[in-house]
């Protein structure tokens, strides 16, 4: 949402960052490197939700996990490696797990995007070929592929996906609004009903609320968002306003399923482990969401531009009726902020797999007009630290969203880790 004004933005703003060079050199050497199927159908998956179904912001992230655990529990059928988590019927001998893979994307996606049909049977054809297996292992997999797609599917009905869900925004001091430019309604309030995949319930982490408008704490939140995230900002600097953009003027969602296979590529993953990775990684991302907008839609709280030409509900506060947001303020309440959520979470998962924070991570944006950006994080600190500030610099968020984001994020990774995607003597 609000890619071209962001992007005029970053046209105007544009100075080279410390983290951005030599891109071509590095998407080389990624593009060059062994991808499998699990890579291959996250991406399909990116097509299919974001860009041809139009799918905003959060509201894709159930279809990556819904596909990936899929995947996960196909190949994991065959290699008996890990505890399942939905599908956990028997595979026959010789079944090929690549073929499962593809096959449980594949009807998982038709399930979810039945208009798509056509496109998803030629992908799936064009993935089977390729994989280098006989007929008799290849028919197997794809029955394992099949039964895993079903199984998910039947344990996920009714779970209030895309539901209709009345919202109508409210006015007044601290009530969230719809934002300029476009004063959008407000993006997809059944995530705060959806049932969670590894929660006991959407408000399980609820956090306690935004900062009372007669507080210090807030009018200390409301002045440096107003200062460092204002579209015209004095004070943030061309590196800070880079990275506000960096993480503002793309879907994150894209940005994250190039990172997330790139991070199993990089690595070089075998099937399983990147089946895993990543299932841990999209489960956790839905979980974070939902947690998050049950948090957004419970609490309504009213984004930096609303608060700020308002005068921030506070006599102590100076109002600024002409003040924008450095990029498109997302159309969802501010409180708590979903990618301060989110990141927390994937960035405790990705530490958690591979045993220590000191983790590649390689994340790109693909829509700044002078060419690809991209960050470089060798600490999953570091990658949370930036998007944490990113939301600052950008205008979208204040500190204690993000602080109360970070915790509820945190908490989901936690308790995944704890009870799911484990091995199988655990």
């Amino acid at each position: 949402m609000g890619q071209q004004g962001n992007a005029e933005k970053a046209q105007r703003y544009f100075v080279p960052s410390r983290m951005v060079p030599v891109l071509v050199l590095l998407l080389g050497s990624i593009t060059a490197a062994a991808q499998n199927v699990v890579t291959d159908w996250t991406a399909i998956v990116a097509t299919t939700a974001i860009k041809n179904a139009n799918m905003g912001g959060a509201s894709s992230i159930p279809f990556f996990a819904y596909t990936t655990i899929a995947m996960y529990d196909a190949v994991n059928a065959i290699d008996h490696r890990f505890q399942a988590f939905y599908f956990s019927g028997p595979a026959p001998a010789g079944a090929s797990d690549e073929v499962a893979a593809v096959a449980a994307a594949h009807r998982v996606l038709v399930n979810y995007f039945p208009a798509q049909q056509s496109a998803l049977d030629a992908a799936y054809a064009s993935s089977v070929d390729a994989i280098q297996a006989s007929a008799a292992a290849k028919t197997a997999g794809n029955a394992v592929g099949e039964a895993a797609a079903a199984t998910l599917i039947a344990a996920r009905m009714g779970d209030g996906v895309r539901a209709s869900v009345p919202y109508t925004p409210g006015s007044g001091p601290g009530v969230w609004q719809p934002t300029p430019p476009a004063y959008l309604p407000p993006l997809a309030p059944w995530l705060a009903k959806m049932r969670p995949f590894t929660m006991d319930s959407a408000s399980q982490f609820r956090p306690d609320g935004p900062t009372p408008l007669d507080s210090e704490a807030w009018e200390q939140n409301y002045n440096l968002t107003r200062t460092l995230g204002e579209s015209d900002s004095t004070i943030r600097t061309p590196a800070q306003t880079e990275i506000g953009l960096f993480w503002a003027l793309e879907n994150p969602n894209l940005q994250y399923s190039r990172a997330f296979s790139n991070l199993a590529i990089n690595y070089k993953l075998e099937l399983a482990d990147t089946a895993r990775l990543l299932a841990m990684l999209w489960t956790g991302s839905a979980d974070s969401a939902i947690g998050c907008f049950d948090g957004k839609y419970h609490y309504n709280f009213w984004r930096p531009v609303t608060a700020t030409r308002a005068g921030g509900g506070n006599p102590e506060l100076t109002a600024d009726t002409d003040w924008n947001a450095l990029g498109a303020t997302p159309n969802h309440p501010e409180y708590p902020a979903a990618h301060g959520c989110i990141t927390s979470t994937v960035s405790h998962l990705v530490a958690a797999y591979f045993g220590t924070s000191k983790v590649r991570v390689v994340v790109d944006n693909l829509l700044f007009p002078d060419g690809v950006h991209t960050h470089v994080f060798n600490d999953t600190r570091d990658w949370f630290n930036e998007v944490f500030w990113a939301r600052i610099y950008a205008g979208f968020h204040y500190h204690h969203s993000l602080v109360d984001g970070g915790r509820l994020g945190k908490k989901v990774a936690e308790q995944l880790q704890r009870r799911y995607f484990r091995p199988v003597d655990d």
